[in-house]
Parts: structure tokens; sequence; C-alpha cells
């Protein structure tokens, strides 16, 4: 039976005998969990105990303080989501309302960001597993995983939606499990493995109080400390929020569930790392967590749960295997978007039979495993290096979005919407009240971002272990210039 001769079936589904195109198929649900997948790993669980040592009590405020730039991020990019859902998001965007050569370091940008990120994550993966079986060598590990991911995305987006959902749900649950135990230990003043009594007060009493350490201080050994140096910590955790925008083009409907997701980032952020780390620091005395177990490993032995090393192993690894997930669909929709920019090889934006890009999917995997065979025969070149650009690449994406949505405005202002849009025909100011889902003051927000992403990047030039990112990040764009330029040349 021909293509066009099979029986017509809902799009819903990614088994579909319709021609090649990107499936609307992610659900309400999906796009919610994604979302807040995406603002939940291994940072909250792990590297917590970094920004707590960093800034004490005081660390909540940097949470917020991130939090509210984060969001005014993800809105700005929702807002040409709404409007304009298309794959490869932030890139397709920089392209269409800035220049080519701006979608080509944005989308570039994103995609090496990602590689270096699941690098990282599937690197990582083998001492989870070696917990409970230590003989199994962890290339391995990270083989396997990697195979069974690519396998999941290639299915279509439907199942890798699936995927992610059941992934955030775990991580989720481990989080609210942990601050329902530490209310209970603090309402029914339950005696605590520190002997310290559990009570919001220790904020206050403990360790010279709420801000112990300062706005920004320098410690014996000349390294600096304080609530400053914690937003540097604290905004690399948030991290993947921006997934949300990626998947409007793939979303059943972009104009109710890209919004519901944008506005529920602020309370996900409040409710999974402020509630979670308050309660914690008022159940586990903030200066005795000092990094060699997760402040949640020790909050749940407070509680009395013994297993909580092998509890949390496993809530760890299903969040690696969420950021990987993630990535690599970041990846192949990013690849396919600048594949039909004109900004990449044309075979990479082929879509099979499910509407996925395989040649993203596959060439994504490939040099991901690559990175990961150089991070096991060089871990240290790889972990100060390569990591340094995946770092400053964070900073560097989130500008793009703040800048394309200025430039956004201004093109729809001159009567440049897209002529799917309901804006289209519209212009001057009454095409900008038309826009469905704002960004809120406008012709503020992007600067404060801007100018808070900027004073995170002179906060990064003061630590030992983020200087050498700035400078990776001013070679990083150089790099991601002359190459635009060179393949414009050969065209």
């Amino acid at each position: 039976m021909s293509t066009t001769d099979a029986p017509k079936k809902s799009r819903e589904t990614d088994d579909v005998p319709v021609p090649a195109t990107l499936r609307k198929s992610l659900k309400n649900r999906h796009i919610q969990l994604i979302a807040l997948g995406g603002a939940i790993g291994t940072g909250l669980f792990y590297g917590s105990s970094e920004s707590i040592a960093l800034a004490g009590p005081s660390i909540l405020l940097a949470y917020l303080v991130g939090g509210l730039a984060i969001f005014a991020i993800v809105r700005a990019l929702s807002e040409m989501s709404v409007e304009d859902p298309k794959a490869g998001a932030f890139s397709y965007y920089a392209t269409r309302y800035w220049s080519k050569r701006a979608g080509f370091i944005s989308g570039w940008n994103y995609w090496f960001n990602y590689i270096l990120v699941s690098m990282v994550e599937l690197s990582v993966v083998g001492s989870f597993v070696n917990y409970w079986f230590p003989a199994i060598p962890t290339w391995v590990s990270a083989a396997v995983f990697l195979v069974i991911i690519c396998a999941a995305n290639l299915l279509g987006v439907s199942k890798f939606g699936e995927f992610e959902f059941w992934f955030a749900i775990i991580k989720i649950v481990a989080v609210i499990a942990m601050i329902i135990g530490g209310l209970a230990v603090i309402i029914f003043v339950l005696p605590t493995a520190s002997g310290v009594r559990a009570s919001f007060a220790n904020w206050f009493t403990v360790g010279n109080g709420f801000f112990p350490n300062g706005l920004m201080g320098q410690n014996s050994d000349g390294s600096w400390t304080g609530l400053l140096m914690a937003l540097v910590v604290v905004m690399f955790s948030f991290g993947g929020t921006e997934l949300i925008g990626i998947t409007a083009g793939e979303t059943e409907d972009p104009k109710t569930t890209i919004p519901r997701a944008t506005n529920d980032i602020i309370w996900r952020i409040l409710v999974f790392y402020i509630g979670a780390l308050g309660v914690i620091m008022a159940v586990v005395p903030w200066n005795t967590i000092d990094g060699k177990s997760s402040p949640f490993v020790q909050i749940f032995d407070s509680v009395g749960i013994h297993a909580a090393a092998g509890i949390l192993n496993f809530v760890c690894l299903t969040a690696v295997m969420s950021v990987y997930n993630s990535g690599l669909y970041a990846n192949s929709r990013m690849l396919y978007s600048l594949a039909k920019q004109g900004n990449a090889p044309a075979y990479l934006g082929k879509l099979n039979s499910r509407g996925v890009p395989v040649a993203g999917v596959l060439t994504s995997a490939a040099i991901t495993a690559i990175a990961v065979v150089v991070v096991f025969v060089w871990p240290e070149f790889a972990f100060n290096y390569l990591m340094s650009i995946a770092t400053i690449a964070g900073i560097i994406n989130w500008t793009m979005i703040m800048l394309t949505e200025m430039k956004f405005r201004k093109v729809v202002a001159a009567g440049g919407a897209p002529e799917d849009s309901e804006l289209a025909g519209l212009s001057g100011q009454e095409a900008l009240d038309a826009i469905h889902f704002k960004l809120p003051f406008a012709k503020v927000t992007p600067w404060v971002v801007l100018a808070f992403l900027a004073l995170v990047v002179v906060l990064m030039c003061f630590s030992t272990s983020y200087r050498i990112a700035v400078i990776a990040g001013v070679i990083w764009l150089a790099i991601l210039f002359a190459a635009y330029q060179l393949t414009q040349a050969k065209k």
C-alpha cells in the first residue's frame, strides 16, 4: 500500500503514514513535566551543597533572584514560541527576526552546549551504576544508556515525551518526599543526627546567621564567597528550562500549553529549590553541609531512612538519563532547524515517516559518544576546558534569547509578523498589543536581564574555577563568528 493510499489516522501519534513532517504530538502533561524536569537535576541533588557553602541560608535569596531572571528569559522565549511555534526555537527566531549570522551562532552554540552537557552526564552515569554493580566498567554503562536514549528518540516525539514525563515524575516524588519528611521532623520535633533541634530558626541562629559570608567577601585562602558569588552556581543549575521553547514546534496546542508551562516555572522554583533547600537547612545545620554527601542524603538520614544513599543514587541515575534524553531531543531539532536555515548540511533537515530528524539524532549521538571517549581518556582536559565552554555557552544562549526578543518586537511593530499568526496585517502599537503572551514590562525587562547576566559574567572572573570559562567564552564566540564567515565564503 502506498503512503497516499494508507488509511488516514490522527496525527496525534507518531505511527501515521503522512508526508514527513514534525508531529505535534506533545500533550500538555508532557510539556508541563518537561519544563519541570528541566529545572530539577543533579545540580539540585548534589550541586546545591556548593551554593550553600558559599552563601549559607541566604542562598534562598540567590535562588529567588536567579529564578526571576530565568522566568523572564523563558517568558521572552515563550512570547515568540506562541506566535511562531517552530523547531529550533531561538535559532530560528534569531535568523527570522535578526540575521542569518545570529541564527548560526545561536543554534550551533546551543547544540555544542548540550553536546558537552550530555558528555558529562554520560561520563558519570557509570558511577551511579557501580553503586549496585561495581564490576561493570563505566564505559559500558555510558554506551548502554547512549543506545537506549538514542533508540527512544528515534521512536518519535510522543515517545520522547513519555520518557521525559516519567523521568520527571521520579525526581518530583523524591523532592516532595524530602520536603514532607523534613517538615515532619520540624513539626513533631523529632531527634536529628546532628543533635541540633530542627527549626526554621536555624537559618538565623546557626553559623553566623542568615548572611554568614555577607554579599561578597574573601577567605583566608584568597577565594571569594558570599551571596553574589553563589549566584554563579545558582544560575547554571537552572540550565535546561529553555527547553520549553524547543518543544513548541511539536506541541498540540502551543497557545495554551506553552503559557501555562512557562507561568508555572516560578512556583516550581519556589517549591523545588527554595522550599527544598529551606527545609534542608532547617533540619541539617547549613555549616555541616560540606559536599561530601548530598544534602538530600543527610536529611533522609535525619528522618531515619538509612537507605537514603541508595534511593538518591536511583533518582540521580534517572536525572542523568533525563538530561541526556532532553539534550539529544533538543540537539536533533536544533540541527534540523539549522539545516532549514541553510546554516547546516542539508541532510540534517530530513525527516523519517515518524517525523523524526533521524540524521540529527544519530549525528548528535555519534558526536556525544566521541566526546565521552575524550572524557575517559583525558578527564582533566575535558572537565577543565570543554566544560568551561559549556558553562559560558549557557550565558550566551540566554543573552541571545533576550536580544532576539527585542528584535522580534521591532519586526512585529513594522508589520513583519508571521503570515499564519493572528498578528499578520497589524503594525505599530496595535500589533504589539495583540501579542498573545507578552513579556511583562517588555521595554525594560530585557535590559534588566542582560545587565544581570553581565553581572554574573563579572562575578565568574572572581572564581578560579569559573574564570577560565569567561576566557573560553570569548574564544568560543570568535570561533563561531569565523565558522560563519567561512561557510558563507564557501557558498
